[in-house]
């Protein structure tokens, strides 16, 4: 089958069109400029260059294509004003929907995230939670879903998905929480207690494959998650044993961190600086992200294995390996 990816040159898009690849699909990748088709092109993966905000760049991409994995999307930063989150995460999104009924794709799944749920007030949230996005990434994102709800309603054959927290081997966004506990000056604020329903990408590629390739899927939303939603006091305590520092102790309260956030975007934001704090940071803290995955264990067989254990600790090995952090010796572990 031939089949088109959305943003293969991103972590999990990445390793979605590589096992593609492997399982011996013929994929095709949209990707922004020529220096990224080098690593695709190793791969067996076709690139074409184009913008996600060019409908007729999306509508040559998607030629000849059976499916279309839409997961590119503008991330959280402070160098993009409101406007660019939706003309990229929505408008970028309507152009893969046109291109998908001009192409008559058998299927579109669509990547959303657990974030539209936002802060989960009685946890754990099913796919039928109310929405509670936050910031104008998960608002963006929010938007780009409905409009794929749309299209569902209207006859296209769509899967949404809604990952938790992705991480594991090539992903950085953990990176600084470990740095700093690795580095002994780790410190919670708030009491730790929230839980983060972590999703290693090896887990989540399986969750989409299976949407894409099994009759069942079509017309429904899935959360995927890992097997466990760790506290943040006990995903910071497994990797501090891992790289065998002493466990962090201190805290401090949300409010006085919160403030500072507010300030420093107030200060850096005009500027296009990524502001070293900023509010959504401290949300990382405060707010429960604790997920049921029940809908994709029954209707797609969705079995997730990585542990957060072995996950943390594999994507503690990459930073290593990558020079990210200082090496650590087994007899630590």
């Amino acid at each position: 089958m031939k089949i088109l990816v959305t943003g293969a040159t991103g972590f999990t898009g990445g390793y979605l069109a590589r096992r593609l690849a492997s399982l011996g699909h013929e994929v095709r990748a949209l990707i922004r400029s020529e220096s990224d088709a080098a690593n695709l092109l190793e791969n067996g993966i076709e690139p074409v260059v184009g913008q996600l905000s060019s409908r007729q760049d999306v509508l040559g991409a998607a030629r000849e294509c059976e499916q279309i994995y839409h997961l590119a999307s503008v991330f959280r930063t402070a160098g993009h004003h409101d406007k660019h989150y939706m003309d990229i995460n929505v408008g970028g999104t309507l152009n893969v929907i046109a291109a998908a009924r001009v192409h008559g794709c058998s299927r579109l799944i669509h990547c959303s995230t657990g974030g539209v749920h936002g802060h989960v007030a009685n946890p754990p949230a099913n796919e039928d939670y109310r929405y509670g996005a936050n910031d104008i990434y998960q608002r963006s994102k929010l938007a780009a879903e409905q409009e794929i709800q749309t299209a569902s309603a209207s006859g296209m054959p769509t899967v949404i998905v809604r990952p938790g927290a992705i991480y594991g081997e090539g992903d950085k966004r953990f990176l600084k929480l470990f740095r700093v506990i690795q580095r002994r000056v780790f410190v919670m604020v708030g009491p730790g207690t929230t839980r983060l329903h972590l999703v290693h990408v090896d887990d989540l590629v399986d969750g989409f494959v299976l949407c894409g390739s099994l009759p069942e899927a079509v017309g429904k939303i899935f959360l995927l998650g890992g097997p466990e939603a760790p506290t943040l006091w006990e995903i910071v305590r497994m990797a501090a044993g891992l790289m065998g520092v002493p466990v962090p102790r201190w805290s401090v309260p949300v409010w006085p961190v919160y403030l500072a956030g507010a300030l420093c975007e107030l200060a850096c934001r005009p500027l296009g600086i990524d502001p070293p704090l900023h509010r959504r940071r401290v949300g990382f803290f405060t707010h429960h992200r604790e997920f049921e995955i029940t809908r994709a264990r029954k209707v797609l067989g969705y079995q997730p294995l990585v542990m957060a254990r072995e996950g943390i600790g594999r994507t503690l090995d990459w930073y290593v390996g990558q020079g990210l952090l200082e090496p650590f010796s087994e007899t630590q572990q």
